[in-house]
């Protein structure tokens, strides 16, 4: 009985244990089981890994079934986790039952999300370490690379600045990132490719900006790195801006010595220095060197500017016979382009056809058409230059050079020639000579761009001489090539000629719809709208003409004279002023300047381009005559008199001016020299009625002897002049004729000239240049009549001149139509 131990009624059954279960195993009570329906609507469903050791195996959860110790229920925390016991945020493990993630029972609101999407986007990535002196490194290598392309696509883009900038500063940061390489001991690993891209570029940036001086020592830098390979090339790049600075010799020493770093294998590149070399040697006038070069050329490589530059050197120092072995060696350069029939269709195929319209006009045939073009130029330039050297003539040099033309594949520029045979023929101005009329005449019966030019060279010629073969050739090349503006110009310069200035604006107009450039047909429309009336709009031409032409002083001087036509008299000298910029030292244009300042009586600015007119042109009559006039209104005769002298000289038969001088000699009270004066006036002009009254009167007041003799030839002289205005009244009243008194009178009703009691004052009438589409023509001729009246007595002397000018028609002139000579 000791070894019976009995139970107390409070403690638990020994075998109260063995009829419990664990509740996951109860299907019927899996709806009640919270963690198992939180598993069946979200995706952690998964079971935690068996904890058993070994396969089948359970040691944890249930209690012993021994009467010692605390037993403590299956679905206790510290036995086996129930099904729906998962930690918050875990996946749930799966279970062999039943696939996770959906149930036969399932709970409402739950969504099936096998993947597991509904945790939301996964966490970011680790940023990467930039800490450390190797990624230092090549983010800096990254950034100079940057700002080299910057540099590169600035200069691009024409902003020369900004890549300078950006290539200095990408010089900074390359030896930065050299300096950091050092630091850590990684100097063994420089970048030798992106030093010299820093360098190649800052040196290239320096020279585009014209700092030759940095840039030359930029290149000298990576010129002595032997470390840079193929560095001597770069010495070609310093050769160039030599010879930008033209020091000539020293860019010829770095030629060479690029030249001996550079493999024959690069042909093309030794032959532009070649090339170089020549130029260089021609700068320094060393033509016998520079045709070492380019011969050298012709035989390896030739080229047409190489074989340009031979021609003018051997044409320098005259050298006949190669100027023709280099005439023909120029004319037989390949140029390496296709046959134009190619872009021709010879079939009726669509699509083949679209094919050539889609080429002919592509970038390729474009670079072949320059080509061509340069080419034909070179060869047109070197037969104009060589033709009057190779040969004793000018025109057997052309034929020359025609004929070899004609042999090679610029079969058409023969034509071309002899055009320009044609046309240097007129260049020596000597338009008597047939050869040029011959040459051009014929063209007649060839193809028809040649005959459109020629008969526009030939209406040309004899418009100077004859209107109406002009106006027949100027059909002729009309009826060739309707488009041609030149051949209308001249077209409707033969018109203008014949007044028909209505139907002469419309050929200039036709021109300038074919051609909106051809700036002498928008000239000579302006000219017939100012004689049709039409100002305005001829006004619009010329303002249009000056927008192409800024400069041209011709046209500013057509705004200035439609200005004043117009009586914008502000308008008209802002236009002179502007034409004075152009041509300071045009005498015409400053007399009318003055003109212009006198009619608004400001008479000290008009009297400041008068004197600079007078200046620069000291014949010109109006002007002397304004001058004196100026100088005797502000009470300055002894001035005067200058002016009046060379007046003289200009006109000696003119008496009017002789008086003036001897008036002035009496106004300044040197009357004595005004006697002596006289005195030879009577001597020339002994029928001058004028000089004999002052004469008599001069006398008079001094008390001379010789006042009896002056008074009788001055009753003979007026009786005489009576005579003669009878006889030529009564001749007019007879025959009904009018004829011009020549002779100078004295009546002051007759003449027309008034006087004034209180002074003597000269009038002088200024009349303005001559027609306005003559702004540099001599002035026509004037005649002049001057009168002399005194009725006042000797007491009151006032003699008062007017001087009466007719001025010449304004008349068409030839130089002033736009007449067309075809380019060379």
């Amino acid at each position: 009985m000791e070894n019976i131990h009995l139970a107390a009624e409070d403690d638990d059954d020994l075998y109260s244990g063995y009829n419990d279960y664990n509740p996951t195993f109860d299907s019927e009570e899996l709806d009640n089981d919270v963690g198992f329906q939180q598993a069946v609507r979200t995706s952690h469903g998964r079971r935690p890994p068996m904890t058993a050791k070994l396969p089948g195996t359970y040691t944890g959860g249930r209690p012993t079934g021994t009467a010692f110790g605390s037993r403590l229920p299956l679905g206790s925390a510290a036995g086996r986790p129930t099904t729906g016991a998962v930690q918050e945020g875990a996946a749930r493990p799966m279970t062999a039952v039943r696939a996770a993630g959906y149930s036969s029972t399932f709970t409402r609101g739950s969504a099936f999300d096998p993947l597991g999407q509904s945790r939301g986007p996964a966490p970011p990535l680790e940023g990467k370490i930039e800490d450390t002196p190797d990624e230092k490194i090549k983010i800096l290598e990254k950034k100079v690379n940057d700002l080299i392309e910057e540099s590169c696509l600035a200069h691009a883009h024409m902003d020369l600045q900004l890549a300078l900038e950006k290539a200095k500063d990408a010089g900074r940061k390359e030896r930065s990132l050299v300096r950091q390489k050092e630091q850590t001991g990684t100097a063994d690993h420089i970048n030798l490719d992106l030093t010299y891209s820093v360098l190649f570029n800052l040196a290239n940036q320096y020279a585009n900006n014209d700092m030759n001086t940095e840039a030359l020592n930029t290149y000298q830098v990576i010129v002595k790195n032997k470390m840079f390979n193929n560095a001597g090339r770069l010495k070609v790049n310093m050769a160039n801006i030599y010879f930008k600075q033209k020091n000539y010799l020293q860019a010829i020493k770095f030629y060479r010595m690029a030249l001996d770093q550079i493999s024959s294998a690069h042909t093309k590149m030794r032959i532009r220095i070649m090339q170089n070399v020549g130029v260089a040697f021609i700068r320094m006038g060393q033509y016998s060197d520079a045709i070492i070069s380019f011969e050298h050329i012709m035989s390896e490589s030739p080229n047409v500017k190489t074989g340009f530059n031979l021609i003018l050197c051997y044409y320098a120092i005259g050298d006949r016979k190669m100027m023709k072995k280099s005439f023909q060696k120029l004319i037989c350069v390949p140029l390496g382009i296709d046959e134009e029939d190619k872009y021709i269709s010879t079939n009726d195929d669509p699509h083949g056809s679209l094919v050539i319209e889609a080429i002919r006009n592509d970038q390729l045939h474009q670079m072949e058409r320059d080509r061509k073009g340069l080419a034909e130029k070179y060869i047109m330039t070197s037969a104009k230059l060589i033709a009057p050297a190779i040969e004793s003539t000018f025109a057997a040099g052309f034929d020359w050079c025609v004929d070899m033309v004609k042999g090679s594949q610029y079969v058409e520029l023969a034509n071309d020639l002899e055009i320009n045979k044609a046309i240097t023929y007129l260049r020596q101005k000597d338009f008597k000579q047939t050869e040029a009329v011959e040459t051009l005449k014929a063209f007649e019966k060839k193809d028809s761009r040649v005959k459109s030019t020629a008969a526009t060279n030939l209406s040309f010629l004899y418009f100077l001489k004859d209107y109406d073969q002009a106006d027949r050739y100027a059909d002729l090349a009309m009826n060739v090539d309707r488009y041609n503006p030149a051949a209308l110009v001249n077209k409707g310069n033969t018109v203008f000629v014949k007044q028909d200035y209505e139907k002469a604006a419309e050929f200039y107009k036709e021109a300038l719809r074919n051609d909106c450039s051809c700036t002498e047909a928008l000239y000579n429309l302006g000219l017939a709208q100012k004689r049709l009336g039409r100002l305005e709009e001829a006004l619009d031409c010329f303002l249009k003409l000056h927008a192409i032409l800024r400069n041209s002083a011709q046209v500013m001087y057509q705004l200035a004279n439609l200005y004043e036509l117009l009586e914008d008299s502000h308008q008209a000298t802002e236009w002179l002023m502007q034409l004075i910029s152009v041509s300071p030292t045009d005498p015409r244009v400053l007399a009318k300047l003055g003109e212009l300042y006198d009619n608004e009586g400001d008479k000290s600015q008009a009297f400041q381009y008068y004197y600079e007119s007078f200046r620069y042109f000291p014949s010109n009559i109006d002007v002397i005559e304004w001058l004196g006039a100026y100088y005797i209104d502000t009470q300055f005769c002894e001035k005067a008199i200058q002016y009046f002298e060379r007046a003289t000289l200009i006109q000696p038969t003119q008496v009017m001016w002789q008086l003036m001088v001897a008036s002035c000699y009496r106004r300044s009270g040197n009357y004595q020299k005004a006697l002596e004066t006289y005195k030879d006036i009577h001597r020339k002009f002994p029928e001058n009625v004028e000089c004999l009254r002052f004469l008599v009167r001069l006398c008079t007041d001094m008390g001379l002897k010789e006042v009896q003799d002056y008074a009788t030839k001055l009753k003979k002289v007026e009786k005489m002049k009576e005579i003669r205005e009878q006889r030529v009244k009564s001749g007019r009243e007879s025959s009904g004729r009018s004829r011009r008194d020549g002779s100078v009178s004295s009546d002051s009703g007759q003449s027309g000239h008034g006087t004034s009691a209180k002074g003597e004052r000269l009038s002088a009438k200024l009349k303005t240049l001559p027609g306005s589409n003559e702004p540099y023509e001599a002035s026509a001729q004037r005649d002049v009549d001057a009168s002399y009246v005194d009725p006042l007595g000797p007491q009151m002397e006032r003699p008062k001149t007017t001087a009466k000018k007719h001025m010449a028609e304004d008349e068409f002139a030839d130089e002033e139509l736009g007449d067309d000579l075809l380019p060379e």
